[in-house]
């Protein structure tokens, strides 16, 4: 159990992560990247829009529309840890980081720029891409701690299910993730401003929790077939045994 395997097998071997001392995996950089996007494209397209479905016998019911995006970022979070070990999805976590300050500091660029005479595009433009700070910086803080304690959950109920029972791990730690992510995002985002009430910041934060496992107990299927499938090519099946759980590190 101490050498990585140089071709992948049709069954993983089971390595304890301090085994693979930073060798690179072949799939890796590309579950990193798609991470990354989904993470980007939840906090472009809605983090703060409140959209609205209709529930048979409740009526219309609140939700945030990165409820579409967000979620995926959460199943790829676990997807990491399982496949990949916590030292390699705690440097994804911290690329995403990094993506979404440069994110948010060059839309504050672009928007800040004086706009050309005949452009009448600037009040448009401003309020899809002028973020406000509380927002940013909660949207930030909330995935940082959100994403952290959902990989740290999964690597540690790893280690105790012996690597069975996958759907035990997926939804144990999107629950407790998920959690900690709204419980710091709503409060901080919204709480006091305009047109947020008490009430209907609780019942965003409630319902985008309970959407967001939701999401998560439906991919559970496709999480089994991703995860089944880069362990049969990486060749290799990842357990944290010995692994410096700290956040602030990005070493493998």
């Amino acid at each position: 159990m101490n050498e990585v395997p140089h071709a992948p097998s049709s069954a993983p071997v089971a390595l304890d992560a301090e085994a693979l001392h930073g060798r690179p995996l072949r799939h890796f950089d590309y579950v990193m990247a798609a991470f990354v996007t989904i993470l980007l494209l939840s906090n472009v397209l809605g983090a703060g829009k409140v959209a609205t479905v209709e529930l048979p016998g409740i009526g219309y019911w609140p939700f945030g529309a990165g409820i579409l995006f967000f979620p995926l970022g959460y199943v790829l979070g676990d997807i990491l840890t399982e496949v990949y070990g916590y030292a390699r999805a705690r440097r994804c976590i911290w690329a995403g980081t990094a993506a979404m300050l440069f994110m948010a500091f060059m839309s504050w660029v672009v928007v800040a720029l004086p706009p050309a005479a005949d452009w009448t595009g600037q009040a448009a433009y401003e309020q899809v891409f002028g973020q406000v700070p509380r927002i940013v910086f909660a949207s930030i803080t909330a995935f940082w701690a959100g994403e952290f304690v959902n990989s740290f959950v999964l690597a540690k109920m790893k280690i105790l299910t012996a690597g069975k029972h996958l759907w035990t791990r997926t939804i144990g730690s999107t629950i407790a993730g998920q959690g900690v992510d709204s419980l710091i995002f709503y409060p901080l985002a919204f709480l006091g401003a305009e047109g947020w009430t008490t009430a209907l910041v609780l019942k965003v934060l409630v319902t985008q929790w309970v959407l967001k496992v939701s999401w998560e107990v439906i991919l559970t299927p496709a999480t089994y077939l991703i995860v089944n499938t880069l362990k049969r090519r990486e060749g290799v099946d990842i357990f944290d045994g010995h692994t410096d759980f700290t956040p602030f590190k990005t070493g493998v």
